[in-house]
């Protein structure tokens, strides 16, 4: 379970902490994209397709996740930064917010105990709800929840006072579950809120969200399990939560051979300067740093700049699929491909050039 600094949460009656608080919101959303991502491409077209799709539904729903928390910070007077250096996470490492002895999210192919140790890790509730699995075969640290409820309690508490945004920076689109709403009052920041927790983590007593889907967390331990978690028949109403789901229905398989022998952690081992692999990690970073850059125009008052920064995201998932088929050195024989290493980069220039 990933845990944040407490201060995070301190002085939120300040209005401009509580716009810091709402960026490190937009950071911290925006970095387990990249993680999800880097899995998601090094699975071979048409294998692992439940996975597959689960992964995705993911992404789409962290996608709308940060356009909520840009919402909120435009709804309280603030303006999301989005196009700077600082604001792209260098993997392997800490999530924005997180504690020293946090978890550390890297770059790598899927394997079930990246879905298991991390990926799970990130999406943890408090208290997740142990469901049963058949036999087939601290006080200076908050929880991601407890950080989203101290901002809700002191939305709730400044009577209305807080929204003194402009509500022509509001950003809609039919993205994820929920989709991405307009923030412009308290009820409509509290239902974003509610949003972004639940289909993050469920709620106390239901794996479910308040959409009826299944929470990112459980959608995870899915494929860690294999099978798909589902309602036990005739539980008595009274029953603890743990008893009403039960991992025991359709499989959902994991082909290993299914997936790309990516890098691990490219960053960490730079592509030769004069290789395919280079090359084409410039060309998606550029693209990148292109869609982060129009990510912040569209929550800066051009929301119509949303489409374009749509394009980019298939631009830059084409070229990283692209990267999965180019060997990620010289030595080809070692059966390692390149992976996009998601770093900020407003040029796209060769090494050599000036």
């Amino acid at each position: 379970m990933i845990t944040l600094r407490a201060e995070l949460a301190a002085n939120l009656d300040q209005p401009q902490s509580l716009r810091e608080a709402l960026q490190i919101a937009i950071e911290l959303e925006h970095a387990t994209i990249p993680a999800y991502l880097y899995a998601l491409y090094s699975i071979e077209p048409g294998t692992n397709v439940q996975i597959v799709a689960a992964i995705k539904s993911v992404v789409l729903e962290e996608m709308t996740h940060m356009g909520l928390a840009c919402n909120l910070l435009n709804a309280v007077g603030g303006a999301p930064l989005i196009a700077k250096p600082e604001f792209v996470p260098r993997y392997p490492g800490k999530l924005p917010g997180s504690v020293e002895s946090g978890l550390e999210v890297g770059l790598a192919p899927l394997t079930l105990e990246l879905v298991e140790q991390v990926f799970m890790a990130i999406e943890q509730p408090e208290e997740p709800i142990r469901f049963r699995v058949p036999e087939f075969g601290v006080a200076d640290r908050i929880t991601i929840g407890e950080f989203y409820a101290a901002i809700a309690d002191q939305l709730k508490a400044s009577g209305g006072s807080a929204f003194t945004g402009d509500p022509g920076r509001q950003v809609t689109h039919e993205l994820g579950q929920e989709g991405l709403i307009a923030i412009t009052d308290l009820d409509s920041a509290l239902n974003a809120i509610t949003t972004i927790v639940e289909e993050g983590e469920g709620t106390q007593k239901s794996p479910l969200d308040q959409e009826g889907e299944l929470a990112h967390y459980y959608r995870f331990a899915e494929i860690t399990h294999g099978r798909s978690l589902v309602l036990n028949p005739d539980v008595p109403p009274d029953a603890p939560p743990e008893d009403h789901y039960s991992y025991s229905g359709a499989p959902i398989p994991f082909d290993p051979s299914g997936v790309r022998n990516l890098v691990v952690n490219p960053r960490l081992t730079p592509y030769p300067a004069d290789s395919a692999a280079a090359a084409a990690n410039r060309n998606f970073n550029y693209t990148y740093t292109a869609l982060l850059k129009s990510l912040h125009s569209t929550f800066n008052g051009e929301p119509r700049q949303l489409l374009a920064a749509v394009g980019l995201m298939e631009s830059a998932k084409q070229i990283a699929l692209e990267m999965g088929e180019i060997p990620a050195n010289s030595e080809s024989a070692d059966g390692l491909f390149a992976g996009p290493t998601f770093e900020w980069q407003p040029l796209n220039l060769r090494p050599d050039s000036t």
